[in-house]
């Protein structure tokens, strides 16, 4: 089973210039932190944004680069998810929702696709 990932957890945007955190707003928990579901996608809530955007299918990117005549140009980065992660672990589930799991990926609007680098623990134990 891949590893639940919980508050605190980084995450990578194929799009994104640095990594971000994962806020899991979740009742059940693994070593005291939040277990995240999918559902857990909504921007700046549960996904902080990636220091700058790099596509040119975000319209400030865009933008910007036309403004500098052709060149790429990033611009700060706003998630843009607007559907649930794609669950790694579909099986697996928490009050009736698959958890989110190391492997799950959820896509931005822009194109990008956000995939969990670290997940936030490193080892669950059966008590």
């Amino acid at each position: 089973m891949p590893q639940p990932v919980v508050s605190g957890a980084m995450l990578q945007c194929s799009f994104g210039v640095a990594p971000s955190s994962f806020t899991a707003i979740g009742l059940v928990s693994i070593g005291g932190m939040p277990v995240g579901t999918i559902k857990d996608s909504v921007p700046m809530l549960n996904i902080k944004p990636f220091g700058m955007c790099t596509t040119p299918s975000n319209p400030q990117v865009a933008a910007l680069t036309a403004a500098a005549l052709g060149v790429l140009t990033p611009a700060p980065c706003i998630p843009m998810t607007g559907t649930p992660w794609i669950p790694a672990a579909p099986l697996t589930s928490v009050t009736g929702m698959p958890i989110l799991a190391q492997g799950s990926t959820c896509m931005c609007n822009w194109g990008g696709v956000i995939q969990v680098s670290f997940p936030g623990q490193v080892q669950v134990t059966a008590s």
